[in-house]
């Protein structure tokens, strides 16, 4: 079952927005167990350029389903994010039933529907991940704006460094609105 929290930014989250969210959300539930609840954060942004944008995350025990879209009309966006997650679901449901088969895989029954029969399941390709190139890294003790430097320096998008107040790895990564994020680990 699941439960919505829906939010706005620079635009008034009416009863039809919040009913149309829920109305296209709650087709995920099928994937679901019925038993646990799950919580989905939707946020909802209006730009001026008259754009929105919809972020949808979902916490499940094994997984994080999140997805965003960006579009000139809000319920298509609202759509898209929708059929996103529901390909991320299957997508997962079909890697873990194979795991499942060849391995004796038990971890998808915690949080997914196991009753559904969907042919199309068994028809869509996994996505091979084929790691084309290695690379080992020393960290380096530096604070945030000297990793920050050294990511614009070298022209990447992201930075791996060692947080020198913490002594723990951290990564520096571009946003695409072109800002700067940061990723604190803790053990």
């Amino acid at each position: 079952m699941l439960e919505f929290i829906v939010r706005g930014e620079n635009i008034e989250v009416t009863e039809a927005i919040k009913a149309y969210v829920i109305k296209r959300l709650t087709r995920l539930e099928r994937y679901l167990n019925d038993d646990n609840k799950y919580v989905a954060h939707v946020n909802l942004r209006s730009y001026q350029e008259r754009t929105f944008k919809i972020e949808v995350t979902i916490q499940l025990p094994y997984l994080l389903l999140r997805a965003e879209d960006t579009q000139d009309d809000l319920y298509q966006s609202i759509d898209f994010v929708s059929d996103k997650l529901e390909r991320q679901i299957r997508k997962y449901k079909t890697k873990v039933n194979r795991k499942s088969r060849e391995k004796g895989y038990k971890g998808i029954d915690t949080f997914m529907n196991e009753s559904l029969d969907e042919p199309q399941l068994e028809e869509e390709e996994d996505a091979q991940f084929e790691i084309v190139r290695t690379k080992h890294l020393s960290l380096k003790p530096m604070d945030v704006e000297e990793a920050i430097l050294q990511m614009d320096l070298l022209g990447h998008n992201f930075f791996v460094f060692q947080d020198a107040e913490s002594d723990l790895p951290a990564v520096v990564y571009k946003r695409k609105d072109g800002k700067y994020a940061l990723i604190d680990t803790d053990l």
